[in-house]
């Protein structure tokens, strides 16, 4: 991994380690440059990621926690197998050493405290490590500092109260309010674990290091016991289990919510302002993981994120996003940082949480009718909630809204009128299923036909050859491949729109815009390209199907098992916050498709 004068280093070096409950990112130079305490969406304790390594100009720092081998070495990584343990190998002129890191769990899932353990062990000869914790110190807002507490001496950020516990073989050689450094010497058949235990307002348990390296193997052991029940007899399950195991560190356990991704403000063009805060629970996304899940036969997290998310729009209405512990955002504010590579705003919050998206109509049936479809049952309140939205979307949809791509202009975008058509198709299946009151159920039945009509009365340009993105341009949407997968239209005109958006949106890399223009802007969108995997797949086209799987495998084949937001289609380059709760849904939903097809 190398880092760039300013101390940042390309996206694809990282890695992600969760628990449940918060996301680090580790690089493959043993520095940890991302940790939110105690939640994913808590300010950052390491924000190196987002700062650099030089000093900002209040004279505050960035934080972050390096392990890093003293002399030159190369680097092997991989996650264990079934598992989001990480394991880094350094080789060294003189030895082999092994990084093994965990947000632990334990016996009764996640830990009511936070666990960062990292495990050092030489394998072959000698190796000695430089070791820096710094701690962060949020953008200038607050300065850390060292106390003692009995026999332990705690660190302090704003409301963190946390510990760096280490063995006797680390040597401290410097240590200040925000800082300590230290070097570690070992041969062959030593280890040490270093781990940091943190929480905030609230008691510390102080575990002891033995507890904490057990705990490493045994967060191991429930990863794959959570692994073992489901796709064994996939052809390609290595990559199904990646996308699942990354979404499943997305789930915010003690809530059910689903976030869109781990961290904020990673720019979708170096040096662009379109820099977004990803730490919420998005309806759209936590949608597609439920069927996801569902499909995979993973119930319990199904289950628990279809409660949340009804909840929230039995108490708060439509809203795209939601707080990862409830309740609707209501401020954005900027965060004093350079930005990755200099890449500003930074961002806490994000303003769609006050937008409207047609869109969440039909995000939400599609997900209850799979529920359902699953043989499952929906209870009478929730069955109410789903009738009023219904009866909403019946109202609303010859409104212009925002559209998928949460835009600032107003529009009669046709992928939101797909979703209105979805959300009533679905809803009059459910009410003949017997899952929803049919008080209503004709009224909505007619007026999915009218949405169809003005589809087809607006929205196609025979030109063109495909359906455009709102009626009066000639911009197309690759969004639109989501149609066939909700048996929107026949399938000639679903074909030609494909065909449409492989010609204009298509780039290098078998990689897709998101829509007309975007390639001055940003760089192509993941989830783009393996929604139109699956929407091939499910259309026939088995040949283009697979070809395109299989170049996009290659595309993300060096990345170490998370997906960005978009790919620099010229470079290859990683771009927008990561891990991306829905590129790694397009590509597990594209996985099981191709093989279920």
């Amino acid at each position: 991994m190398s880092r760039d004068a300013a101390g940042f280093a390309d996206l694809d070096s990282y890695a992600a380690l969760g628990d449940g409950r918060s996301i680090a990112l580790s690089g493959t130079d043993g520095g940890i440059d991302w940790w939110c305490v105690p939640n994913m969406d808590s300010p950052p304790l390491f924000d190196r990621l987002l700062a650099g390594s030089a000093p900002l100009q209040n004279g505050a720092q960035a934080g972050f926690f390096d392990i890093t081998p003293r002399d030159a070495h190369q680097v092997d990584r991989r996650y264990r197998p079934d598992s989001n343990v990480l394991e880094t190998r350094f080789r060294g002129p003189e030895g082999v050493a092994l990084l093994t890191e965990s947000l632990n769990s334990g016996t009764a899932g996640r830990l009511p405290w936070c666990e960062l353990a990292r495990r050092v062990e030489v394998l072959e000869g000698r190796m000695s490590f430089d070791i820096t914790l710094q701690l962060g110190h949020r953008a200038g807002l607050r300065s850390p500092y060292l106390s003692c507490r009995g026999p332990h001496e705690t660190f302090h950020v704003g409301s963190v109260l946390g510990l760096f516990l280490h063995g006797d073989g680390v040597k401290i050689t410097d240590q200040g309010d925000d800082r300590v450094t230290a070097r570690l010497d070992l041969a062959a058949g030593q280890r040490e674990i270093l781990a940091i235990v943190a929480g905030a307002n609230e008691p510390l348990v102080v575990p002891a290091l033995a507890d904490i390296d057990a705990r490493i193997d045994l967060s191991d052991q429930e990863w794959r016991d959570w692994c073992g029940s489901f796709a064994p007899d996939h052809p390609d399950r290595d990559f199904l289990v990646r996308q699942a195991l990354a979404l499943k560190m997305l789930l915010y356990a003690p809530s059910g919510a689903i976030a869109a991704a781990a961290t904020t403000s990673l720019p979708e063009r170096i040096g662009g302002n379109k820099n977004y805060d990803y730490r919420f629970a998005w309806v759209r996304d936590a949608g597609y993981v439920i069927a996801s899940f569902l499909r995979l036969g993973v119930v319990i997290e199904a289950k628990a994120a279809l409660t949340w998310l009804l909840n929230q729009l039995c108490a708060h209405g439509a809203r795209v996003c939601f707080r990862l512990d409830g309740g609707v955002e209501e401020t954005v504010r900027q965060v004093d940082l350079p930005g990755y590579r200099h890449s500003r705003p930074i961002l806490a919050g994000n303003r769609a949480a006050h937008q409207h998206q047609h869109g969440i109509y039909g995000d939400i049936f599609e997900t209850v009718s799979v529920f359902t479809r699953a043989g499952n049952l929906i209870d009478a309140r929730s069955a109410e909630t789903l009738s009023h939205l219904a009866d909403e979307c019946a109202d609303r949809w010859k409104l212009k809204d925002s559209g998928i791509w949460e835009l600032p202009e107003l529009e009669h975008y046709t992928m939101s009128k797909i979703s209105c058509w979805q959300a009533l198709n679905r809803a009059v299946e459910l009410a003949d299923a017997g899952q929803l009151p049919t008080t209503c159920r004709d009224r909505w039945s007619r007026e999915r036909q009218r949405i169809a009509d003005w589809i087809d009365a607006n929205c196609w340009n025979e030109d063109l050859g495909a359906y455009v993105m709102h009626p009066g341009t000639t911009r197309l949407d690759a969004s639109l491949a989501l149609a066939v997968r909700f048996d929107f239209d026949g399938h000639d005109r679903l074909r030609r729109t494909l065909d449409a958006i492989d010609r204009d949106l298509g780039a290098d890399r078998h990689l897709h815009y998101r829509y007309t223009g975007m390639d001055q802007e940003e760089g192509c969108f993941l989830a783009c390209s393996f929604w139109m995997v699956e929407a091939r797949a499910l259309l026939g086209q088995m040949d283009e199907a697979r070809t395109l799987m299989v170049g996009l495998r290659q595309t993300i084949a060096d990345g170490p098992g998370i997906l960005p937001e978009m790919i620099d289609p010229r470079t290859g380059a990683w771009l927008g916050n990561m891990p991306q709760g829905l590129s790694h849904l397009a590509a597990l939903q594209a996985s099981l498709t191709l093989q279920q097809v």
